[in-house]
């Protein structure tokens, strides 16, 4: 059975720091492509962060570059996002996906339809305020 299970969300105060665990199982992490996407209420689900299979290839988006950092453990099964200096506009859900196509982490992340992506978590909620 395919499971994504993100974990490491809960309340932060602003200029806090998390970092959130993607646990994977019932698939070969190896060959798939991860990214880290947040659905905030009100709005659409956009790419935070993608990592290539490697971890040689990363991408961020504009709001979070230099902030955020992704990372992946093959041998552990696990992609990590480390959140630093966290603003209330990062309140959100935090997802994880995982496509198994060749794909670059920005098209992953900017243009690749969100209902095409092979698996998703469930999300682990991230509220940043004081």
């Amino acid at each position: 059975q395919v499971q994504l299970v993100e974990s490491g969300g809960g309340l932060v105060q602003p200029g806090g720091s998390l970092r959130l665990s993607c646990a994977v199982s019932g698939f070969t992490l190896d060959y798939y492509t991860i990214g880290w996407f947040r659905q905030a209420p009100g709005k659409e689900r956009e790419g935070v962060a993608c990592i290539s299979t490697s971890g040689g290839s990363t991408y961020y988006a504009d709001s979070v570059k230099g902030r955020f950092t992704v990372s992946r453990d093959n041998a552990k099964n696990t992609v990590y996002l480390q959140m630093d200096s966290l603003k209330p506009e990062d309140t959100a859900v935090y997802y994880c996906a995982a496509v198994k196509r060749i794909i670059t982490v920005q098209n992953m992340c900017a243009r690749f339809p969100i209902g095409r992506m092979d698996y998703w978590g469930k999300g682990t909620l991230v509220p940043v305020s004081s």
